[in-house]
């Protein structure tokens, strides 16, 4: 996930349950020669293993350059090629590379023969219109070959974006395991830590991913999911956003990232407390004292409600159109970033002249020299 999957989050997920992690999907052309842009997206430290640090890309040698940067820091290095965003049909990566599999043959076994760490990928499902089952099946014994070690399968298209509107198609995350000898890792119509275990009792994966809704439950692979009384209440959001604060003082982060994890935390009350959401939405570089007073204001709120759900403050069509907007302004925003940082650096896209800054679960996703900083054992990876 681009800015939502960074340090801080990362270890917020582990505290609670999350077995792994992956970066947030890092821009390999930008990673490889913007010191300031490696420097902010890619951070770890000794407590965040394992570690899948993951690229989106479309030229072999940029990508190959770019893994080495992180090899020392990374228990695996991942190529991306699920996002599905406009900018990454723009940027011709993720999920549109599936309309060049030799390219993408071409990158994984570049990187699965020039790494000592193991490659992974992250795909999506052909409609039937495009192979459906039998073309997703090929696709993924070809990146097998190519040297994939782990596999994960989104079971959606690239054209269905929104998980609400579609429900994700589980027999190709089964026919894909079964077709298969590596680790296969199984993504979509994950809610719950109850919908995990239905999901591999169903496919026989050999673990579940999950993106959107680990940022509304950090808590989501917590055994205490399952328990009496241990669901997601309307305090947790709350609870979790104030041990996330701990966390960045901790590991300072971009309050871009930090707001987004506060709109999603605090999650549907923030249709209920509109000038809270006003407020947040209008912060610039709030620190980490103000978040917490702004979590706690939001805390004695619910409380004070007596109610364990809000009652939204604006009708279902308009809070339909206040989220459309934002997250269009989130991707023009991301867009603008990237564009930016290609024209700094002389143009072109990821690769050969070419332009999901994309999202998803993780942070992210020249030379460079890697700065340990041994105080708070934290490895940035810093321009020289």
């Amino acid at each position: 996930m681009v800015d939502q999957s960074e340090l801080a989050f990362r270890q917020l997920c582990r505290r609670h349950g999350a077995t792994g992690a992956y970066t947030p999907m890092l821009h390999a052309r930008l990673f490889l020669e913007t010191p300031a842009y490696r420097a902010e997206h890619f951070t770890t430290a000794t407590q965040d293993r394992p570690l899948l640090t993951q690229f989106c890309a479309n030229d072999p040698e940029v990508l190959v350059k770019a893994a080495k940067l992180v090899e020392a820091y990374s228990d695996g290095v991942d190529l991306n090629l699920g996002c599905p965003q406009r900018i990454a049909r723009r940027g011709k990566y993720g999920a549109f590379l599936m309309d060049d599999l030799p390219l993408v043959e071409r990158m994984v076994r570049a990187l699965s023969s020039s790494l000592s760490v193991p490659v992974t990928v992250k795909i999506r499902r052909f409609d039937e219109k495009h192979g459906g089952i039998a073309k997703t099946i090929a696709y993924a014994q070809m990146l097998e070959r190519a040297g994939a070690s782990l596999l994960a399968i989104h079971g959606r298209t690239r054209e269905q974006k929104r998980a609400s509107e579609v429900l994700a198609e589980w027999e190709y995350i089964k026919a894909v395991k079964q077709s298969l000898r590596i680790p296969v890792l199984g993504n979509g119509n994950i809610r719950t830590l109850a919908d995990c275990h239905a999901l591999m009792d169903a496919t026989g994966v050999d673990g579940v991913m999950s993106a959107e809704s680990l940022l509304v439950d950090p808590a989501l692979f917590s055994a205490r999911r399952l328990t009496p009384g241990g669901a997601h209440g309307p305090l947790d959001g709350c609870h979790l956003l104030l041990e996330y604060c701990d966390l960045l003082d901790l590991h300072p982060t971009p309050w871009r990232m930090v707001k987004g994890h506060a709109f999603q935390m605090l999650g549907a009350w923030l249709t209920e407390f509109t000038d809270m959401r006003e407020q947040l939405n209008r912060g610039q570089d709030w620190d980490t004292e103000r978040l917490r007073d702004f979590a706690l204001e939001a805390l004695a709120r619910i409380e004070a409600t007596g109610r364990d759900h809000p009652v939204p403050a604006l009708s279902a069509r308009a809070l339909a159109r206040m989220e459309a907007e934002a997250g269009l302004a989130r991707a023009i925003e991301e867009q603008q970033r990237e564009e930016q940082g290609l024209a700094a650096i002389g143009g072109g896209g990821i690769g050969d002249g070419c332009g999901d800054g994309c999202g998803g679960a993780g942070a992210g996703g020249g030379g460079g020299a890697a700065a340990a900083a041994a105080d708070e054992k934290q490895a940035a990876l810093a321009g020289a």
